[in-house]
């Protein structure tokens, strides 16, 4: 039907963004994230269906490039030549297949790629199959900074989330000892910053969540060190709702932030924006939780919203 035709083709849209008079249907698309789902958090202003169609397009560019084109099952690919031998004059017949043909080549796009619903404004999650989300943003981040070719109007800041919990302090810690042992646990260790930014939430307490997972990445080994001008490594938290995101990135700094409309700016016209962009930047995001005397300075700082 071609209802089922445009819940195939259907992206994430703008909260309130139904016609007046349609109500806004409930359930359509892919539920938020949950526990153990892996993929990519997008942030935008605003245009959050145009933000999916440039997520899609650069993902998909970028995807093709590092994991080559997607292979489908014979069975997906009969689907959309299934009806050739139905009567051409039958117009019913004909709509039917272009309908069955649409549907079929959208699942096909979005199978390694899925928008879910986020669970707060200005916020899409790409849900991703069979990649590594760190190093496909990386990747794209590193060939940005270095060709400074702009791809996106309104992408944002592109995170890769490589891990879920539930956003419960007792979750979140059982979870992380054994999600950061690739990087900090002994003989891995890495110097370290932990960014945090929660959304739709007030039950978790920022300078503990900073505090607790600090102290296991330094249970883990000793030699793990807090960084907050040039880490090897940033633990990103971003929790929306009551599900935590996690990733742990490189670059952070260099790649400004993970920001697509940032990265692509020329170190002078960077500088001439924000004289001292790294480290007031990052000040204002980053989590100081080696002394009392810092915890409290982050109260102080705003958090950006992007």
């Amino acid at each position: 039907s071609l209802a089922a035709a445009e819940r195939a083709t259907r992206v994430l849209a703008p909260r309130g963004s139904a016609p007046a008079g349609r109500p806004r249907r409930v359930g359509a698309g892919v539920r938020s994230p949950v526990p153990a789902m892996r993929g990519i958090l997008i942030t935008c202003n605003m245009n959050e269906r145009k933000c999916v169609g440039e997520a899609y397009s650069l993902l998909g560019e970028y995807g093709d490039l590092l994991y080559g084109p997607e292979q489908f099952s014979d069975h997906e690919e009969r689907l959309s030549g299934s009806d050739r031998e139905e009567d051409e004059d039958d117009v019913e017949a004909a709509l039917k297949k272009e309908v069955g043909q649409i549907r079929a080549s959208t699942e096909q796009k979005l199978r390694r790629f899925q928008s879910v619903e986020s669970g707060a404004n200005n916020v899409v999650f790409i849900r991703t199959q069979g990649i590594e989300p760190e190093n496909l943003v990386h990747h794209i981040l590193k060939d940005m900074h270095t060709t400074k070719k702009k791809k996106t109007r309104v992408i944002l800041r592109m995170l890769p989330i490589s891990g879920t919990c539930k956003a419960f302090m007792e979750d979140m810690k059982k979870y992380t000892e054994t999600f950061f042992e690739p990087w900090f646990k002994a003989p891995n260790k890495g110097t370290f910053q932990i960014v945090y930014k929660a959304r739709n939430n007030s039950h978790m307490s920022r300078e503990e969540v900073i505090k607790e997972l600090a102290g296991i990445v330094g249970s883990l080994n000793p030699e793990n060190k807090v960084d907050l001008n040039n880490p090897q490594y940033t633990i990103v938290v971003e929790i929306i709702k009551t599900v935590c995101c996690l990733s742990v990135v490189r670059d952070y700094v260099l790649f400004r932030k993970y920001n697509l409309q940032e990265v692509v700016k020329s170190n002078k016209e960077d500088a001439q924006q924000n004289p001292s962009s790294v480290t007031e930047e990052q000040n204002s995001e980053v989590a100081k939780a080696e002394t009392e005397e810092q915890e409290k300075s982050s109260k102080e700082v705003k958090e950006d919203n992007k």
